[in-house]
């Protein structure tokens, strides 16, 4: 495990890989801005990103046709081309919304924009294995086949760990939110003064960042950090009764931080809020409570 550690620290400090995987994202990010298709494709729709589970049909039909090629039990090849077949046609949806997810989080974290593009060769290798393999069998070689597939499959898995590491270590997809939902109980969060009216401010209750707004029918309270991508929202601008996030343009409600619009996936923990002597305290919505 050691020379897998020293390999992925090598992978996340390899400047050489930047210059490409910005362009990528860029191009990435220019055709793609926030709106329908984007919330579709990041799964806004869905409460959670949409691409680990497209990552299941690909991976499961794969390893699938690997497996029957070990096992031997499929006499006349018919079901293991079907498989890998199956994995091609989903492969390109699978592509798309994951460089969307790693296109809006490479800006923030260079570890993510190396491992992310390395992800995604090893990820092509992969497919271009596969489609070899079925290429082969349909061409009567299906030793050759096997042993395209089998390689396919090693790339698949190494593809596979670089995905792991970067949701899981560097927490890609995550909801920025879920560990840090801020005060259960009434608790103090700014002076009454340092909140005028119009402004987004920022404050930090018990080490919990907080949006506070002084609108037009009141005092609103959430979540400062996006939970899409972690972006401050106190940086952002206010929409109607909405708060616009500035980095990928999320939209949250003021009044309970439901999403209005993508690409995030998760709504922003929301506060009451209760103003008296010259102090505004906050507390988590009890719908929201857990």
């Amino acid at each position: 495990m050691r020379a897998v550690r020293r390999a992925m620290d090598a992978l996340e400090r390899a400047e050489i890989l930047d210059a490409p995987a910005a362009a990528i994202a860029g191009t990435f990010r220019s055709r793609l801005g926030p709106g329908a298709l984007k919330d579709a494709i990041s799964g806004t729709w869905l409460g959670h990103a949409l691409h680990p589970m497209l990552t299941d049909v690909v991976i499961g039909a794969f390893v699938s046709a690997s497996l029957l090629d070990l096992l031997g039990t499929d006499r006349d090849g018919k079901a293991t081309e079907r498989l890998i077949a199956i994995g091609v046609l989903a492969y390109p949806a699978t592509t798309v919304t994951g460089t969307s997810d790693w296109a809006d989080s490479e800006l923030g974290d260079a570890r993510v924009r190396r491992v992310g593009l390395a992800h995604a060769a090893a990820n092509a290798v992969s497919l271009t294995l596969y489609t070899s393999s079925l290429i082969a069998r349909r061409r009567g070689a299906r030793g050759r086949g096997k042993l395209l597939g089998l390689a396919g499959a090693t790339a698949l898995g190494a593809a596979g760990y670089l995905g792991a590491h970067m949701s899981f270590v560097q927490g890609v997809g995550v909801d920025q939110t879920a560990f840090d939902p801020g005060p259960d109980d009434w608790t103090h969060a700014a002076e009454s003064g340092s909140v005028p009216a119009g402004q987004l401010c920022r404050v930090v209750v018990d080490e919990t960042p907080v949006l506070v707004l002084r609108h037009h029918d009141g005092l609103h309270a959430i979540h400062d950090r996006c939970s899409h991508r972690g972006c401050a929202l106190s940086d952002g601008e206010v929409d109607g009764e909405a708060v616009v996030c500035p980095c990928h343009g999320s939209r949250f409600r003021l009044e309970d931080g439901a999403i209005e619009r993508g690409p995030a996936t998760a709504p922003q923990p929301a506060y009451e809020t209760r103003e008296s002597g010259g102090r505004i305290e906050i507390r988590r919505r009890s719908s929201a409570l857990r």
